[in-house]
């Protein structure tokens, strides 16, 4: 067994449990050292052995580049999966930002539960990715660069290499006598990284020969840095999280220190709601525009995918697209007798029969049942009150934030609202003791 053999099962010990190794196989030198060296060992793995072949078709030579690693997959009796991806860029996109997309959304599709996907990423890799986001101004996050192991889609991602340097890489190719493909678009200095990796990196080791394993080693420490910065966050959200679900409170939020705001901010987007986060610009504008904004102000900031807004002291962020407008939408007849689900408008309504609860049966069946969405001016009796409310006051006093209010579904009975659903049965409509009803709700919300 070689040491670098050696070195990758001791790495492989290290990380989850695995129904089967998946090895991202290019063709290229550091990925076939990485299936090489696991195809002579493969009798001390725990699982199964296959390489992946992701086909770009962005160089004229792509078919012969999946022709070789057919090749040699076959040499080494390792199982070969192929996949070719639409990799062009769109309007704005580097190349290598599409290639990458295409390429990790292809794994995802292919990795299954408990299965590891092994990249071949080593050091100088490592401290290419650390320059690259220090030259973007990252935080600690992007400054740790690549972590050993992550999830990822239903298993997990795995990168044995990180320790070792491209230097040895190739010693061990060259002692095995292995031949790989050269990638052309490599040597292409235009982009990023190749110019970080053929410009920058050789004068830094000229100067620092161990520059690539302290940068490394940096990366490491940010990697610590980031894991101390969440674990502060989520002692903040546990003290800031909001009455509602996935919300912020804002006076806790306004007690923090600015740094411990930014903090919790980015926690909150990233690990609670998973949105994207936002560049400086927006996050200062949260703290600038909405934070600190009047009571009776509805600040808003938006970035791709995400919308931030404030309402009744607490702070909410949501996917674009979740803000339904459905003032141009009619009343729906629905028979919740014979059809007890009905989808509207993405939403699912259920009704369930019961006896002394939910609206009256009776009264459905006499004057039938619609569906529909606020529109304005509509008001209702709720349960236990002596008069009439508008529907609008309702929705202030149960603190509905204004952009979701024209997204709750109401039931209208002989012209009359007979419910809020989620929030309220309306008198007449309300089955009487040991009278037959229907109870109505909202089985599929969108997101606050």
């Amino acid at each position: 067994m070689t040491s670098l053999a050696a070195h990758v099962l001791d790495q492989l010990a290290q990380m989850p449990d695995a129904s089967r190794y998946r090895i991202a196989y290019s063709g290229g030198c550091d990925s076939h050292v990485l299936l090489h060296a696991l195809a002579g060992v493969r009798e001390q793995l725990p699982a199964p052995l296959e390489a992946i072949h992701i086909n770009h078709r962005l160089s004229d030579q792509a078919d012969g580049w999946a022709e070789h690693c057919r090749r040699v997959c076959t040499e080494l009796s390792v199982p070969l999966v192929e996949v070719t991806v639409h990799a062009h860029p769109k309007l704005g996109e580097s190349p290598e930002a599409a290639a990458r997309e295409a390429r990790y959304n292809a794994w995802r599709g292919l990795l299954q539960a408990e299965e590891g996907l092994l990249l071949a990423q080593h050091q100088d890799d490592q401290a290419e990715t650390l320059l690259l986001q220090l030259l973007r101004g990252s935080g600690p996050k992007g400054l740790a660069a690549m972590p050993p192991v992550t999830d990822f889609a239903a298993g997990w991602l795995g990168r044995p290499l990180l320790g070792q340097s491209r230097a040895l890489l190739r010693r061990y190719a060259r002692e095995q006598g292995l031949a790989w493909i050269e990638d052309p678009s490599n040597f292409d200095t235009e982009l990023d990284r190749n110019y970080l990796r053929h410009e920058l990196l050789p004068v830094l080791q000229a100067r620092w020969p161990s520059a690539a394993l302290t940068l490394s080693r940096a990366a490491r420490h940010q990697a610590e840095a980031g894991q101390l910065l969440d674990e502060l966050a989520a002692q903040d959200y546990a003290n800031c999280h909001g009455e509602h679900a996935g919300c912020l409170c804002l006076a806790p939020l306004q007690a923090l220190s600015l740094a411990r705001q930014r903090n919790l901010l980015r926690y909150w987007l990233a690990s609670v709601r998973q949105l994207p986060l936002p560049d400086s610009k927006h996050l200062n504008r949260i703290l600038d525009e909405v934070l600190y904004a009047a009571p009776d102000a509805q600040p808003l900031v938006a970035w791709t995918g995400v919308v931030v807004r404030r309402y009744a002291g607490e702070l909410y962020a949501l996917p674009t697209g979740t803000i339904a407008d459905h003032s141009d939408r009619g009343w729906q007849d629905w028979d919740p007798l014979r059809q007890p689900r009905l989808t509207l408008a993405g939403l699912v309504l259920e009704a369930e029969p019961a006896v002394g609860q939910g609206l009256s049966r009776q009264q459905i069946e006499v004057h039938g049942l619609q569906v529909g969405f606020r529109q304005g001016g509509e008001g209702c009796r709720p349960a236990g009150r002596g008069h009439r409310h508008e529907l609008k006051k309702l929705l202030q006093e149960w603190r509905v934030p204004p952009w979701q209010r024209t997204d709750i579904p109401l039931i209208r009975i002989d012209g009359e609202i007979a419910q809020v659903v989620d929030y309220c049965l309306c008198e007449p409509f309300i089955a009487g003791e040991d009278e037959p009803g229907l109870i109505i709700t909202l089985r599929d919300t969108a997101g606050i």
